[in-house]
């Protein structure tokens, strides 16, 4: 399976989960090299923004930023290994994230199956974009997804970013929660359509403010806090951009 890299090792970490329904809760991350998406905002970019690659991503204006050689941010691991790394963390919750997990589903769910042989009640998170069906036995062991589908917001096109399919899929599970990145207040109208046409329930939707700076989550925050009130759907702060910042592995 392809990890991203964190300094020499695979990025796999144990933190507390800062977003979604489980936010505060002691977790491990593992991250996914790899995605079908490019978001210019990523905060993952490292993922997917690869030397060669032709997407544009809004760090391309910092001075001297760069687009990452493949080899320097992957890092190639046996599943059964990536649950030796996981298991040996004293928390039992694992949260698959990325890039896309959904493109390695089947070994995420070999290094699931390992774990949960060993220990039947460890809990297992999946974030993904919403543009890929999970299938049977990889939807059954996971506890919880985490779908965030994309907005014109990200700077790609609707073909891209939106398969209704997929949408329908997750709107129909009671496992799957919804995130969405408001940068604006214009973001609310599309929000609402996705919802409307793709049976998404707004009790399962979190609205979660654009930033990786808390000054820019303070400046966000307050008046989609007033929409969520106002409108039925649930805010999502990011706790560990309040805690450390945009910084990796923590």
């Amino acid at each position: 399976m392809k990890l991203a890299k964190l300094a020499d090792g695979p990025e796999i970490f144990h933190t507390i989960q800062g977003e979604g329904v489980s936010v505060g809760a002691p977790a491990v991350f593992i991250r996914a090299s790899r995605c079908n998406l490019h978001c210019h905002w990523c905060d993952t970019d490292h993922t997917w923004n690869f030397v060669g690659t032709l997407w544009t991503h809004e760090k391309d204006t910092i001075p001297g930023y760069q687009k990452h050689r493949k080899s320097e941010v992957t890092y190639e691991i046996e599943p059964v290994d990536a649950a030796e790394l996981v298991l040996a963390y004293p928390c039992k919750r694992l949260v698959i994230t990325g890039g896309e997990p959904l493109l390695q589903e089947k070994a995420f769910l070999e290094m699931i199956s390992e774990i949960r042989d060993r220990a039947p009640d460890y809990q297992f998170e999946v974030e993904t974009n919403g543009t890929r069906i999970p299938g049977e036995k990889f939807a059954t062991a996971v506890n919880q997804f985490n779908v965030s589908p994309k907005l014109t917001n990200s700077g790609m096109t609707e073909a891209l970013r939106i398969q209704p399919a997929a949408l329908r899929f997750f709107a129909h599970s009671p496992k799957a929660w919804f995130k969405f990145v408001v940068a604006a207040p214009s973001d609310l109208a599309e929000i609402t359509a996705l919802c409307e046409t793709h049976g998404i329930s707004r009790e399962r939707v979190l609205l979660m403010p654009e930033g990786r700076l808390p000054a820019e989550l303070d400046r966000n925050g307050p008046w989609l806090a007033d929409i969520c009130r106002d409108q039925g759907f649930r805010f999502c702060d990011r706790l560990h951009i309040r805690l450390w910042g945009d910084k990796r592995g923590v």
